[in-house]
């Protein structure tokens, strides 16, 4: 597996959540896999085993990197870290708040120093390449590398996590990574005049793949395909939707942290105190017990639909319940969720921060879990709900409308507040049904969407792929 992140070594989002939960899975199912990361600043070099101390990597006429090559076992998965300090020995991973202007030459490095990995260390019968970053590993062995003997034969999967991250850059770009202008072109890498890294990989491929089967619908479609729903259409054969799996020894109201009790599908008593707890955290007095809690834990973006949030935070702030949110991202949506828990005092609350501990206190204490997203290619926090009994509350688009049904939640279609607004007062309504809401709550509960059905999934395909 090649990422730019994957936990417990760097995390942004829910990609590093993916790779390494994946990669433990399949390790679990007896398979042979291994992780190949740049070595960050966030990951020490203490604990590290040299694997290679000097490693040439030349990418334009006389741009020449010094890489070398580290090693550690994590649960049985070895990880290998491409080290090159003046372009990975940073604060963040891909630049904060501006992408790093030399990313397309961080990323070029770490491919090339991944496939010399592949050829003199450690032969994989799959590469398996995740989103823009390590879409230049197929453009590579499919271009320059093409009559290299040590690749022949190796089959390479890209998995797309979000669409909307292309690794679009300037036409100089290309030379820059060490690629000739032939490929400038829009059956290569060209895109609006400009070079595009994941529409190289999309190309160049075997085989592609996205996170849920809704969302491998959706990108073949103008609306959510970002500039490639025809190169999508055209490689449908090969794309195929397999839904990310959650880590439910991390997620999991029976056994998890930084909960006040924990509880089960046949005995909730905890999550009443679960809720106390986070009402408490948040400033409610203990009166509000009996409302209604809609808890969001997410990134503040236009994507997840706070948009729409907007668009009715009067009506919802009139709503009987209680509202938390917990996140952080765009300034705008920032200070409009500050805005909207300051006129609200009592009704909303509001904490503009990315905090583990208050996310699963959310998820543990809330009665229901507000996802409106625009688009969605899988999502998380909605499978994390239903394990705790919190029941969601979702706009049906890709892994959302995959996970959850009319049984074990609400959707709403239409990507509109009013659509909104109806779904959470449907929601507010049924809360009043005690009975039937827990019922709603055990169906939740019961649903499996583990990591290892995932890791089934991608064996499958793993040996579809090398016959």
């Amino acid at each position: 597996m090649v990422a730019s992140e994957a936990v417990p070594y760097a995390k942004t989002g829910g990609l590093a959540d993916v790779v390494g939960a994946l990669a433990a899975a399949l390790r679990g199912r007896g398979m042979e896999v291994a992780v190949v990361l740049p070595r960050y600043r966030c990951v020490a070099r203490e604990g590290l085993a040299c694997v290679q101390d000097s490693l040439a990597v030349w990418l334009a006429a006389g741009s020449l990197h010094d890489v070398s090559i580290w090693r550690a076992v994590h649960g049985e998965v070895p990880y290998y870290f491409i080290d090159c300090p003046p372009l990975y020995d940073r604060d963040g991973l891909y630049g904060d708040p501006a992408d790093f202007p030399d990313n397309p030459e961080r990323f070029a490095v770490f491919c090339q120093a991944t496939l010399a990995l592949v050829r003199d260390h450690w032969r994989p019968d799959v590469l398996h390449c995740h989103d823009w970053q390590t879409a230049l590993v197929p453009i590579y062995i499919r271009t320059r590398l093409a009559a290299d003997p040590s690749f022949m034969g190796l089959k390479i999967l890209l998995t797309i996590h979000n669409l909307g991250y292309q690794g679009i850059f300037p036409k100089d770009a290309l030379a820059r990574v060490g690629l000739g202008q032939s490929l400038f072109r829009p059956d290569a890498l060209e895109f609006y005049g400009r070079v595009n890294l994941l529409k190289g990989g999309i190309q160049y491929a075997d085989a592609l793949t996205t996170v849920s089967p809704t969302y491998a619908k959706e990108i073949q479609e103008p609306e959510l395909g970002f500039g490639l729903d025809d190169l999508l259409r055209a490689r449908g054969d090969a794309l195929h939707g397999l839904l990310n799996g959650a880590d439910y020894s991390h997620w999991n109201p029976e056994t998890g942290p930084y909960q006040a009790a924990h509880y089960s599908a046949e005995d909730l008593s905890g999550k009443r105190l679960c809720k106390a707890d986070l009402l408490k955290e948040f400033g409610f007095p203990t009166e509000d017990l009996e409302l209604p809690l809609l808890g969001m834990v997410s990134r503040l973006d236009s994507q997840k639909g706070f948009d729409l949030i907007e668009e009715v935070a009067e009506e919802l702030a009139a709503e009987d319940c209680r509202i938390v949110i917990l996140g952080s991202g765009d300034p705008k949506y920032q200070a409009m969720l500050r805005d909207w828990a300051k006129a609200n005092p009592g009704r909303i609350a509001v904490r503009i921060a990315y905090d583990n501990r208050v996310a699963h206190q959310i998820e543990a204490g809330a009665d229901m879990f507000l996802m409106p997203s625009r688009y969605e290619p899988c999502g998380l926090n909605q499978i994390y709900s239903l394990r705790y009994g919190t029941v969601p509350v979702v706009r049906a688009t890709g892994g959302l409308a995959d996970t959850v049904d009319e049984t074990t939640g609400f959707k709403f279609r239409d990507y509109t507040g009013e659509a909104l607004l109806e779904a959470v007062r449907q929601a507010l309504a049924a809360y009043q049904d005690r009975a039937g809401w827990t019922e709603r709550m055990r169906r939740g509960m019961a649903q499996d969407f583990s990591w290892n059905a995932s890791a089934a999934r991608y064996a499958a395909l793993y040996e579809s792929l090398t016959g």
